[in-house]
């Protein structure tokens, strides 16, 4: 028989893509880390994308080397619904970030429905002003440009 989950701790669940890992997300983690006692960060894998898992492994095991020293931050891959993950990680809520308002209103509706499905809590961080442009398919498509990304990763 599984131990019961221990609801004393505060445990959010951070989920995406991270493709790639940007200075945005990490500085949501570290904002985070203000509100919760462990950020569970789950890189999400796409199965009509990545269909072997291996692409966001990868993903999984640089975020992990990033935060190798912040024994708060838990890394985890995961397929299928985010409620499902948060279960699996015992979190109770969702940490998600925010740049602008068309990406408010996606996010309000996602808290909406996983606050429905499954009772988990959304913690919407806004992004830093100097980071509100960054986002992973702009660093994505800058690469495939060849040009530097270098100052939007951690």
């Amino acid at each position: 028989m599984l131990p019961k989950p221990d609801h004393t701790l505060r445990r959010a669940l951070m989920p995406g893509s991270f493709n790639p890992f940007t200075k945005g997300h990490a500085s949501l983690v570290e904002r985070g880390l203000e509100i919760f006692d462990t950020i569970v960060i789950a890189v999400g894998v796409n199965a009509s994308k990545d269909t072997d898992g291996t692409d966001a492994l990868w993903r999984r095991n640089t975020i992990a080397a990033l935060y190798s020293s912040e024994p708060r931050v838990e890394v985890i891959t995961y397929t299928g619904m985010t409620v499902n993950a948060a279960a699996e990680a015992d979190c109770r809520f969702l940490l998600r970030g925010v740049r602008s308002v068309k990406d408010f209103e996606y996010e309000r509706d996602m808290a909406d429905l996983n606050r429905r499905l499954a009772g988990l809590e959304t913690v919407l961080l806004y992004s830093l002003p100097e980071l509100s442009a960054v986002s992973s398919s702009v660093v994505r498509e800058l690469m495939a440009y060849g040009t530097d990304v270098s100052e939007f990763l951690p």
